[in-house]
């Protein structure tokens, strides 16, 4: 079993911790580097943990475990103007981060009213990109009852963040978090801070039941395999975005046009096999400088090798 991992800490000897891992057969999943800081998610056998934490604290750095890396998640607030875009939109967020995830925060267009609010079927099929959509509406209950059907039509997990607990809404989200609603500061006191990790507690168990399905049936390739064949092409190797690669659970982001690499991406062989022929791919629907790679399930390769 592998474990992923985040390291914080310093760049001094932080060669030595890429060493370690590489020596282990673990992979880099995530590296941030800020000035003279270093964070860096990885994924690495269980069993070899103690390798880590023992080079982690000889230069300095801290290790600890994060549930929800190799995710992306959206955080999702009905518009992007200051009444439906408050502080915990931006907290949510950033304990979505320290779980690991990638997490990207946006605003619907036409969210607003409780009579007048939409979501567009781009919307929805850019939020259905994520791994899961955390929704942050309001403190009136017959204003979040009246937008259920904002989310009707998602197919990626839900989970509702919201002031009072609504009714009715339980069959469109896998969790509904109450108590946190519009407010103009940050979540700083104690009982705001545990009702952030209510919220990180909420995503990770979704995403444990997504995970565990995956289990059931596995990807031809691990979405971590994957992004080791794919950093040895230049121009993701030279892509000045943050992050050119971001996993998913059941694929990849990589931050490069598909117009203009579709060979390159089409004919990527993995084991043995056309990476066209293991994954869907196609171009991102919220910019077309994105790629993305949803790897398919064995069961599906041998569905599709019968019908052949």
């Amino acid at each position: 079993m592998f474990e992923v991992m985040m390291y914080d800490g310093g760049v001094y000897r932080s060669a030595e911790l890429f060493e370690a891992i590489e020596d282990i057969g673990g992979t880099v999943l995530h590296m941030n580097r800020s000035a003279q800081m270093l964070m860096v998610t990885m994924s690495i056998p269980e069993e070899d943990r103690p390798v880590i934490e023992r080079i982690s604290k000889e230069i300095g750095g801290d290790i600890r475990s994060v549930p929800l890396a190799g995710t992306e998640i959206a955080v999702i607030g009905c518009t992007l103007g200051r009444h439906h875009m408050p502080h915990p939109v931006c907290d949510i967020a950033e304990i979505m981060r320290q779980g690991g995830a990638i997490s990207v925060v946006m605003g619907l267009a036409r969210g607003r009213g409780k009579k007048t609010s939409q979501i567009s079927k781009r919307e929805i099929e850019i939020i259905d990109e994520y791994d899961a959509a955390v929704f942050m509406f309001g403190n009136f209950k017959d204003c979040i009852e009246e937008k259920k059907a904002l989310l009707e039509d998602i197919h990626v997990p839900v989970i509702l963040v919201c002031g009072p607990e609504p009714d009715g809404m339980e069959d469109c989200c896998e969790a509904i978090i109450s108590g946190v609603g519009r407010k103009a500061e940050r979540m700083k006191a104690s009982e705001e801070r545990a009702k952030l990790a209510e919220i990180s507690d909420a995503v990770n168990e979704v995403l444990m039941r997504k995970k565990k399905m995956l289990e059931e049936d596995p990807l031809f390739i691990h979405p971590a395999e994957l992004k080791l064949l794919l950093e040895n092409y230049e121009p993701i190797d030279m892509c000045l975005r943050p992050a050119p690669i971001v996993l998913h659970l059941d694929g990849l982001r990589v931050k490069i046009p598909y117009r203009e690499h579709k060979d390159y991406f089409d004919n990527l062989v993995v084991y043995g096999r056309k990476l066209s022929e293991v994954a869907d791919i196609v171009e991102s629907k919220l910019e077309d400088s994105s790629t993305l790679i949803k790897i398919r399930t064995m069961s599906q390769i041998e569905d599709m090798d019968r019908s052949e």
